[in-house]
């Protein structure tokens, strides 16, 4: 878990020092990331999937940590973190 905690801090100390329009631009990746991991981690206990509400590019972050970590804890840890080295890769 410290390899996805330190590549999400980098992934969100990235994220918020993106000019506000370099982040509007790349919101769908980091949106897209939150996205999958909740689907993943809601196909991995069972349930249908549900869509992450678009609460613009400030709560990106926060949302991203909480899937994040929700992946976590359903054993998708590997997962997480392949997705969150190719998104701080994506990022400008």
């Amino acid at each position: 878990m410290d390899d996805v905690t330190t590549e999400l801090r980098r992934v969100i100390r990235r994220w918020q020092q993106l000019p506000a329009d370099t982040a509007h631009e790349n919101a769908g990746l980091v949106r897209e990331l939150a996205q999958d991991l909740a689907d993943r981690t809601r196909a991995q206990l069972g349930l249908a999937a549900l869509a992450i509400p678009d609460l613009g590019e400030a709560a990106l972050a926060d949302q991203l940590t909480v899937m994040v970590y929700d992946a976590c804890r359903v054993g998708l840890e590997s997962y997480a973190l392949n997705g969150l080295t190719q998104l701080r890769r994506a990022l400008p």
